[in-house]
């Protein structure tokens, strides 16, 4: 999945202004101005879009995670330098504090039904032997599921991303 995409995804599901994009990002101790904000944020076939890198959205993650719970003591974790929808995935389940069974329920929101079992594998080590790949369908599910949980009642073409179809 498009890494800018999920940025603008979780702005619009957790109804972030710039300012408070800024903060998230001030969270885990990187400074971004509303200007490289703005350009990630901006839709894909727009020329002033700046591709979002994976040691953005990890940095992002990591202070939505602080933004969410609270900093922790001591060091912060040190941003991914690649990432995937596995890593992505458990970061986001970290940040809103969900427990599998949140998660199913998130899941099931967006129309798949999947186990705990099914579920846990997303959480593994990839050399674990029931380690499975988080796809994009996968991810966009959960994040489509969040969107029916968090904006309850409102409309899909009121996404101004369009991003849900």
């Amino acid at each position: 999945m498009n890494k800018n995409d999920i940025l603008r995804r979780i702005r619009y599901i957790f109804d972030l202004s710039d300012a408070e994009m800024i903060s998230v990002f001030g969270q885990a101790d990187y400074e971004v101005s509303r200007g490289q904000v703005s350009d990630w944020l901006k839709k894909d076939d727009d020329p002033a879009c700046k591709k979002c890198t994976d040691t953005e959205l990890a940095i992002f993650l990591n202070g939505f995670i602080n933004h969410k719970r609270g900093k922790r003591e001591g060091s912060q974790p040190e941003p991914e330098q690649i990432l995937d929808n596995n890593v992505i995935l458990k970061k986001l389940k970290i940040a809103v504090n969900f427990k599998a069974e949140d998660m199913i329920r998130v899941l099931s929101l967006a129309g798949l039904q999947i186990s705990k079992h099914e579920l846990s594998a997303f959480f593994r080590k990839p050399g674990h032997k029931h380690y499975r790949e988080c796809k994009n369908q996968m991810l966009r599910n959960f994040l489509k599921g969040l969107q029916l949980e968090l904006r309850p009642g409102e409309d899909e073409s009121e996404d101004p991303w369009g991003n849900l179809r």
